[in-house]
This record gives structure tokens, sequence and C-alpha cells, in this order.
């Protein structure tokens, strides 16, 4: 015979303490441009190599330039593997977010950092989600998880509704194909003002592997305005929850109260 509320009082707590962490041995990470020389247009293996197009390589001031956009990014390992060089490296962090889409194309090239545009602090202490789901079941999953009792979403203030017409903000995940555009929109407009787009996944952002097929999915980029971009193919929950909390404008705020 068994006794649940014995197990609960000794199984200990299951919930992490420490946030954010980097990626653990069992997951890969998402390519990273660095300073090492790159051989530029007459290398050009991790350009060829990659399925969707995420890399382009070319010549500046004599040396290889080499641009990685990580909105088109599945994370197959395919360019870091290949790259005589390594200037293509593995990046095991969970805080990928970003508020921009020109914030997800990397280089290995200096250049001087943009900030994103601030998000509304309207939704600094909780958030209620709507998911919407065009066609990713591996990244559908990623969401599932943050509330799970491993990652606890809820005690950042995020929770997640069955009704658009209760929801601040409209999680998107999938390439969001022609067939789903509408219904995506009909979600989107049912949403009381304020209101914002978290796109989840390199299918959200820009389609990713389906990328201009007969589909025709591009993301939700073109569509609707997004407060917050979270790479990935699928993302990590940990980084799920670094991009809700960037549109939250959270992270921000928690990095100013360190300073």
């Amino acid at each position: 015979m068994s006794y649940p509320l014995l197990a609960i009082l000794t199984g200990g707590n299951a919930t992490r303490a420490g946030l954010f962490p980097e990626l653990p041995g069992s997951a890969s990470g998402l390519p990273r441009p660095t300073r090492s020389p790159c051989g530029g247009a007459a290398c050009g293996r991790c350009r060829d190599i990659c399925p969707t197009g995420a890399v382009s390589v070319l010549d500046e001031d004599g040396a290889g330039a080499v641009s990685l956009d990580r909105g088109l990014c599945v994370g197959c390992r395919s360019c870091i593997d290949i790259c005589p060089s390594g200037t293509l490296a593995e990046d095991r962090t969970t805080k990928t977010a970003k508020r921009t889409r020109e914030e997800l194309v990397l280089t290995n090239r200096p250049r001087t950092e943009r900030a994103g545009s601030p998000a509304s602090r309207i939704f600094g202490r909780s958030i209620a989600i709507r998911e919407v789901s065009t066609g990713c079941s591996a990244t559908d999953l990623e969401v599932a998880a943050v509330m799970n009792p491993i990652f606890d979403a809820a005690r950042f203030g995020i929770t997640f509704v069955a009704s658009p017409r209760f929801a601040d903000a409209l999680l998107v995940t999938g390439p969001v194909g022609r067939a789903m555009r509408e219904p995506l929109l009909r979600c989107f407009e049912a949403m009381a003002e304020p209101r914002i787009v978290i796109a989840v996944g390199a299918s959200a952002i820009s389609g990713g592997l389906h990328r201009d097929g007969y589909a025709e999915a591009r993301g939700v980029t073109e569509l609707l305005p997004v407060a917050a971009f979270v790479p990935g193919c699928p993302p990590h929950p940990w980084s799920i929850i670094d991009g809700i909390m960037l549109a939250m404008e959270r992270r921000a705020a928690r990095r100013r109260t360190r300073a």
C-alpha cells in the first residue's frame, strides 16, 4: 500500500533553485560566432551545410566574416561540426531571448550593440498567456514543461489561460502556415489591450525548416508585432521562461537591481 502524503513529505523539493543555469550535457546549445579567424568565402562550409540558410559568409577587410541568424537556426550543430577554424562554437547559455529580430543575427565582426525597445512594465508582476500552436509539437512540449514542478514558472507570476479574452500575451509556436494565419489573428483580436506577442522557436520566428514551402510558412514576425523572440528548435524551458520574463521587463529589472 502506498502513502502519497508520506512520499510528498519525504521526497524533497523538485523545483530548481538556481535560475537559468547552463544547458546540461544531454542538451545541445545553439551555435555562436567566436573571435577565431574565419576562412571566409573560400571556405564557406558552414554556409553550404546549413539546412535553413541561417549562416552567411563573406570576405570583409581581408578577413572572413560569418553571420548567424538564430531566428532561422534549428540547432542541428552541422555548422559547428564542420567548421575547421572554430569560428562557430556551441553556446550553452539558456538566456537567448531577444526583443528584436535584428538582435538574433550574430556575427564574428565587432559591431555596436543596440538595445532593444523596452517592453511594457504593465506586466512586470504577472502575466496571463494564451498559447497558440501552429504546428510544432516539440516546442509545445517544452512550453508545457515550464509549468511543471521543476521549472515552476508560476513563481515568476506566469500563468497560462484557456481563453484569449483572459490573456495578456499570445505565445506562438510553429511555423504559422497559410491555414493558421486567420485563426491566429482571430485569437489576437479577441485579446484585450494591452496585449503582446511572444514568438517561441525558430519556426515561430521565421518558419524554420518549413520556410517558403507550399504552406507559405514564415513565422509570426510578418503577421503581428512581437515583444520577445526565443530562438531554438525547440528552445529549452529556461530559455522560454527567459523570453517571457524579457517580455514582462522583469529580466532587465533584475539586472538593474543587482547593479
